[in-house]
């Protein structure tokens, strides 16, 4: 692989990465503690992710358990689920807090499905973007010379076979996600 075109391939693979990132935080009407990946507390002055300040547990299917290490910042973390956007009300009873994650309706389940579409879609317009930018900077070193023509036009397809391959790759996170917000 050429090291020119091996930065245009890790860009397209954060891509992706970001893509499956997002899809955690997706809730398929199961538990999943990724949820609250994203939301942080005020602990002594610092922001500080909920993974940090207690335990994170799935004790049942539908239901995720979190048992801060100091009771005192339970109302914190309450406050913070909140004011996210996860869509669930948390009840504590002093020395944990539940989430209860209710089973999702059909018509919920067409939208999460629908939405988990267009974030695929959006991974493969940045990924054709990557393929673009690749492209330029080839012409532009065909033009000045620092590449031959026949050079230019294997990187050409060398990139356009790494896109192809993680197109493919959106393609089938998306297809994996859309059957498990659609299982019921």
């Amino acid at each position: 692989m050429d090291e020119r075109i091996q930065v245009y391939e890790t860009k397209m693979k954060k891509t992706l990465e970001s893509l499956e990132r997002d899809y955690i935080s997706i809730r398929a009407g199961r538990a999943n503690p990724h949820v609250l990946d994203k939301l942080v507390v005020d602990y002594y002055g610092t922001p500080t992710p909920i993974q940090q300040v207690g335990n994170i547990t799935v004790p049942e299917a539908r239901v995720i358990l979190i048992q801060p290490w100091e009771s005192k910042l339970i109302k914190a973390i309450e406050k913070e689920i909140m004011a996210s956007d996860i869509g669930i009300t948390p009840s504590n009873d002093g020395k944990a807090i539940r989430l209860v994650f209710p089973e999702l309706t059909e018509e919920r389940r067409k939208e999460l499905a629908k939405d988990v579409k267009k974030k695929g879609e959006a991974a493969k317009v940045a990924v054709r973007n990557i393929r673009r930018d690749a492209n330029d900077a080839l012409k532009k070193w065909s033009k000045a010379k620092e590449i031959s023509e026949d050079e230019a036009d294997d990187l050409e397809k060398a990139v356009q076979k790494i896109t192809d391959k993680f197109i493919a790759e959106v393609d089938k996170a998306v297809e994996t996600k859309t059957k498990e917000v659609l299982t019921v």
